[in-house]
């Protein structure tokens, strides 16, 4: 039995040492040559069409004229910016196995204080360029983009039999 034993850990040993050297090859010819891998060509494709499906919402529910959108766009990407580096650390910080649950909860509650900040220096901003009916309507839209977003993935998720 312990013979078994040995051989399976030293076949194991032999995968992971070849997966290593699999992994460390392929990243070494994605940085010589400048190569996506498909996953992350994907990832990125997805992710571009989303924001561009986004934006289309956006603009179409607030009906930007010209010299709004002009004014708009280059503010609003930094709001989405900011916005997303918190939801980043909030995301990171609820993966971590914490030791200290109080500790893990209070840097929830500073993450989600932090977009508040951030939402409401922006809706400021945004009341500079928007009337604030359009203010309110994009902070509407934008949970009306993430309900719809949601929904369409449960049905996909449900069609798909998961």
């Amino acid at each position: 039995m312990s013979k078994l034993i040995r051989h399976i850990f030293v076949l194991l040993l032999m995968i992971a040492a070849g997966y290593e050297s699999f992994a460390q090859a392929s990243n070494s010819l994605v940085q010589r040559q400048g190569i996506t891998p498909a996953p992350l060509r994907n990832k990125k494709n997805v992710r571009q069409k989303l924001d561009a499906a986004h934006d289309r919402f956006i603009n179409k529910q607030l009906d930007l004229t010209d010299e709004e959108s002009a004014k708009f766009w280059p503010i609003y990407r930094q709001y989405q910016q900011e916005i997303t580096a918190v939801n980043i650390l909030k995301r990171l910080n609820n993966s971590s196995a914490a030791t200290n649950g109080t500790e893990q909860i209070d840097k929830e509650i500073y993450y989600e204080s932090q977009q508040v900040a951030i939402r409401k220096r922006y809706r400021d901003a945004f009341s500079k360029i928007l009337p604030p009916e359009k203010v309110s309507k994009l902070y509407k839209s934008e949970q009306a983009f993430r309900d719809e977003l949601i929904k369409q993935l449960s049905e996909r998720s449900e069609r798909a039999g998961n």
